[in-house]
């Protein structure tokens, strides 16, 4: 695939995975470029993966002008000055700290890592490489969605008044079929947690980002609901059976449930799982002020829905705001209003930050020090989940 060439200094960007969040980066880093102005050139020097024949295909695939079987030889090379990693979680600290000593920029999918412990370590990593004038960012894209940012943009400027609740939930269904093989995301010495992480992760940093708020203290549980899976061959889990036959335990969460506290006493709910049948990719919250309210759902991501509690009764009510007009957050520079962008926008908004804040030497949120902070948050509702009693309520008398 031939490279736009605009004449402007170059940003070589290395990429480390390359299967569904490695497509979503590269869209985001192919078409950033071509649609916004930015003051570098991204260019997608190279792609790396374990299978030589795979990565030279998704390569050629995804636009990358070079393939490499080492993520060592990526950081090495020259015309990459930024690592974007999308593997596992349990590469992610690794990765990470070695591209930032090397003098490398990092962009690291979420969550950050899969304890606190490697997360801590990762902020230090991050904050030896600022003081050489490095970027390190988590891959939070939801944050990159116009009308939630454009949503944060109305709980700064006060239109909610003081927060009372905050609802977040994220359902899938992907896992319901008990013949579904068992992947990495459902092995913890790999993903981290399950639901928790996956879903969670997502939900518990825009609560954060939108309200300006951290929680406080959470009070959880978790389910596996199906606890063994058919292995899948060639896995790491499959290489101890005779090509992948048999079955293997599930070591993760399939579904979360907690309650939050956040630092002005609001409260939160969160649900995330794999198991809501009928649910794709359903993202919803809402927040609730003393002002006023605003609601989104990933499924209509065009739209906010806003309640201004300060309007004459008689007319009150929420509204749909349609978030496609050149005002609102990133849309200036895409189609006329009313017509609207799609999931893969965000990556495109994502690299259109980091090219700016790596231009500009400033540190771009959420930065590694955000990633840890929602780690904290998932560690503290995996403590409490296994901590849990439950109580049986009285009997009547």
């Amino acid at each position: 695939m031939s490279e736009v060439t605009t004449g402007k200094q170059q940003l070589g960007v290395g990429m480390v995975g390359y299967a569904f969040m490695g497509a979503a980066h590269s869209q985001g880093w192919r078409t950033a470029g071509r649609v916004f102005d930015l003051p570098l050139e991204p260019r997608l020097a190279a792609v790396c993966g374990r299978d030589a024949t795979a990565v030279r295909s998704a390569a050629d695939r995804l636009g990358w002008a070079a393939a490499e079987t080492d993520w060592r030889a990526l950081i090495a090379r020259d015309d990459v000055q930024l690592v974007d990693i999308c593997t596992p979680g349990d590469s992610h600290a690794e990765i990470a700290i070695a591209a930032l000593d090397a003098g490398k920029h990092v962009l690291c999918e979420k969550p950050l890592a899969n304890t606190v412990e490697e997360a801590e370590a990762m902020v230090e990593a991050a904050e030896r490489a600022a003081a050489r004038g490095q970027i390190a960012m988590v891959g939070f894209n939801y944050r990159r969605v116009p009308a939630l940012a454009y949503a944060r943009t109305l709980v700064e400027a006060g239109r909610l008044g003081a927060l009372r609740h905050v609802r977040v939930t994220y359902l899938q269904d992907w896992l319901v079929d008990p013949a579904f093989p068992l992947t990495w995301r459902l092995e913890k010495d790999k993903a981290g947690s399950g639901a928790l992480g996956d879903l969670g992760a997502h939900i518990v940093d825009l609560a954060q980002y939108l309200t300006g708020e951290h929680l406080t203290g959470v009070a959880a549980l978790t389910e596996t609901f199906v606890r063994e899976r058919p292995l899948l061959s060639g896995s790491s889990a499959g290489l101890a059976g005779e090509g992948g036959s048999g079955t293997g335990p599930v070591t993760v969460d399939d579904a979360a449930l907690f309650t939050g506290r956040l630092a002005s006493g609001a409260l939160a709910s969160f649900e995330a799982t794999r198991f809501a049948t009928g649910r794709k990719n359903a993202l919803r919250l809402e927040l609730n002020g003393e002002r006023g309210s605003l609601a989104f759902d990933l499924e209509r991501l065009n739209e906010l829905a806003f309640h201004d509690h300060t309007t004459d009764p008689a007319e009150a009510g929420f509204r749909r705001i349609l978030v496609t007009e050149p005002q609102h957050p990133y849309l200036a520079a895409w189609w006329p209003p009313g017509h609207g962008l799609g999931y893969e926008h965000t990556f495109v908004h994502q690299a259109r930050d980091l090219v700016e804040a790596v231009a500009a030497g400033k540190a771009l949120a959420p930065t590694f020090a955000d990633g840890l902070q929602v780690q904290r948050v998932l560690a503290a509702v995996e403590e409490s989940a296994q901590k849990n009693s439950v109580y049986t309520p009285v009997p009547p008398l």
